[in-house]
């Protein structure tokens, strides 16, 4: 240990570290954290959904289809015809058979408008529509 120290006073260097490495380990952490983050698709319009107190919490839904107070419909955050509703749903079931559909509408909605989504939806062959609602206490 001594002569490290000799050697080290006679040289005149101190000792260096290397900070590459650590900086590429933190990028490929960063990396790693974008790539496994899950992103969540918005249906793209605020609504106020209305409560319900048997409300069951969805793990995944791949298809969020948004409907406001005017009656228009949305998808992954572009405005759709109601008509257009089921050659989209076809196209999302050639890329993944499993997919499920949530309708998202606003409280104040006009129910034809969400039923004819819905209807769109299972004509298109989703097995799985379920339409969002806020979970509100049972006494309520």
């Amino acid at each position: 240990m001594i002569q490290v120290r000799r050697s080290l006073r006679r040289n005149g260097r101190g000792v260096e570290i290397n900070m590459s490495p650590l900086i590429d380990m933190v990028f490929l952490l960063l990396i790693f954290f974008v790539v496994t983050t899950s992103f969540v698709k918005e249906t793209g319009i605020d609504v106020e959904r209305p409560t319900a107190a048997t409300a069951e919490m969805k793990d995944k839904a791949n298809v969020l289809i948004g409907v406001d107070r005017e009656g228009r419909v949305f998808l992954e955050r572009k405005p759709i015809d109601v008509r257009s509703v089921r050659a989209h749903m076809s196209r999302v079931l050639s890329e993944n058979p499993e997919s499920s559909v949530v309708v998202v509408a606003d409280r104040g909605s006009q129910t034809g408008v969400v039923i004819r989504v819905m209807d769109q939806c299972r004509l298109a062959g989703v097995k799985n529509v379920s339409l969002a609602a806020a979970r509100t206490a049972a006494g309520e």
